[in-house]
């Protein structure tokens, strides 16, 4: 029986300030545990937030990237629940008067998904399961945070990863966030439900702290099929969040969904609403840089680019920075593209990771293209010391000098090697003369073996064909 899947995400992105949002512990990943604390993070009676400035800024900074319409009044309310690593039983958040309003990202196909809004809040800890129990590490409570709601736009498991990948490159762009999913900078909750083409939507289910491209992908693939299964045997649904386990592939059931009524929202009366001023606004416009879908227009414009290319290496801020920058010192825009494009991106690609960083120094890989594209070095050769040259940074200048890997451009000593090759293997030379283009690939794979590799392929080609003439 055929469905519609209808999906819509809650995305939490910790913003990169330097303190946290209502008090002036250090904002820091990876410190020892409780030790960037204070009595305010943790819940200690009498003491009162103050609410950081820059939290707002980037919040009204990540709106207007994404379109969204910035309120002249906001305000914070309390959402009451219990856990452990909730030092108040209470976080600070917004539900009534969020900061951002509207909005949304073009996907590729065209189709625009519309944002509900995007408020700022305060992180909760963490807890730390091992061998001795159970522990709370509260250096991440109170850490400022947007969150990101899309409205159920939303129509299948790539769409929804299509979206994420273009709004993480957009608030990378910005500077509000690292966006490192690998640390839990960026976190997603997806929302599924499935109904019969034309039905009114089905019942949602709510998968929570999804922290990767692939497993939000799988979650929804599997979340989708099984709601599906379930209505094939005439089951119906309450809504409820899950638990994905993306070791396991499934999802497990946690509790029935709670409500806004639920959490006993109500204003926070210590810290006093905020009124934005449209000159403030427009201020934080002004310093806004160019984002992801302005720049791939600018390069199909000024460099030539295709569609796909300039998407592609406009997808994410590590692919474009490094791009740009190696063209400052080798204005080979397409030349450069397409090393990147094969090479530099198998290398990520076999990494496997959705926070993409590349060590290597965009000069350093300048160098690199600079002896490939003026024949200095074989393609082979090139490959090889990319991986070399990943981490460490090394001069491939000073490496293919001292170990002698430039090409052999010589045509005085190739000729001696191909009159060599010609006369030991006259079948292929009259194969040669015949007009068959395909032998040329054996004697350049000869003369690459008669000389380690460093043979100029063209200067080959080019001997080869004086000798065959003759």
């Amino acid at each position: 029986m055929s469905y519609e899947i209808v999906i819509g995400l809650e995305i939490h992105c910790e913003l990169k300030t330097k303190t946290k949002a209502f008090c002036s512990c250090r904002n820091e990943f990876g410190a020892e545990p409780n030790v960037n604390v204070c009595p305010g993070c943790l819940g200690m009676p009498g003491t009162l937030p103050a609410l950081n400035k820059t939290a707002v800024e980037y919040c009204i900074r990540a709106g207007l990237a994404v379109g969204c319409k910035i309120s002249r009044y906001s305000a914070f309310e309390r959402k009451h629940y219990f856990y452990p690593d909730l030092p108040n039983a209470y976080q600070v958040s917004q539900l009534e008067y969020p900061l951002c309003i509207g909005g949304g990202l073009t996907l590729d196909s065209g189709k625009f998904v519309r944002l509900n809004r995007i408020h700022l809040e305060e992180d909760a800890g963490k807890l730390l399961h091992g061998p001795y129990g159970t522990r709370v590490d509260l250096n991440r409570a109170g850490v400022p945070l947007i969150e990101i709601v899309t409205e159920p736009d939303l129509r299948s498991a790539d769409e929804a990863v299509e979206f994420l990948a273009k709004l993480k490159s957009a608030l990378l762009t910005t500077g509000v966030s690292d966006c490192k999913m690998q640390e839990g900078r960026l976190r997603c909750d997806v929302n599924v439900s499935v109904n019969k083409p034309g039905d009114k939507w089905g019942t949602r289910i709510e998968m929570k702290n999804l922290a990767s491209f692939s497993a939000i992908k799988r979650a929804i693939t599997y979340e989708a099929k099984r709601q599906m299964d379930e209505l094939d045997k005439g089951n119906t649904f309450v809504q409820a969040t899950r638990r994905w386990d993306d070791k396991d592939g499934k999802s497990y059931p946690m509790r029935d969904k709670e409500t806004s009524n639920d959490y006993r929202y109500f204003p926070d009366a210590n810290i006093i609403p905020i009124n934005v001023e449209p000159s403030y606004v427009e201020s934080i416009r002004k310093t806004l840089p160019e984002m992801p879908w302005e720049l791939k227009e600018r390069l199909q414009k000024e460099l030539g680019l295709s569609e796909y290319d300039a998407r592609t290496i406009t997808s994410d801020k590590a692919y474009s920075d490094l791009y740009l920058n190696v063209l400052k010192t080798f204005n080979e825009p397409k030349f450069v593209l397409n090393f990147i494009m094969g090479e530099v991106f198998k290398k990520l690609n076999a990494l496997g990771q959705d926070d993409i960083e590349i060590p290597l120094k965009p000069e350093i890989l300048a160098k690199l293209l600079k002896l490939y594209h003026g024949k200095t070095i074989a393609q082979a050769t090139a490959r090889e010391l990319l991986d070399e040259i990943w981490e460490s940074n090394a001069d491939p200048e000073q490496i293919v000098k001292d170990r002698n890997l430039a090409q052999v451009s010589d045509s005085g000593a190739l000729e001696a090697i191909l009159q060599k090759l010609v006369a030991d293997n006259p079948k292929a030379a009259e194969q040669l003369k015949m007009g068959d283009p395909k032998v040329n690939q054996f004697f350049i794979g000869q003369t690459m073996k008669a000389t380690g590799g460093k043979a100029n392929p063209a200067v080959v080609l080019e001997v080869l064909n004086k000798i065959i003439n003759k």
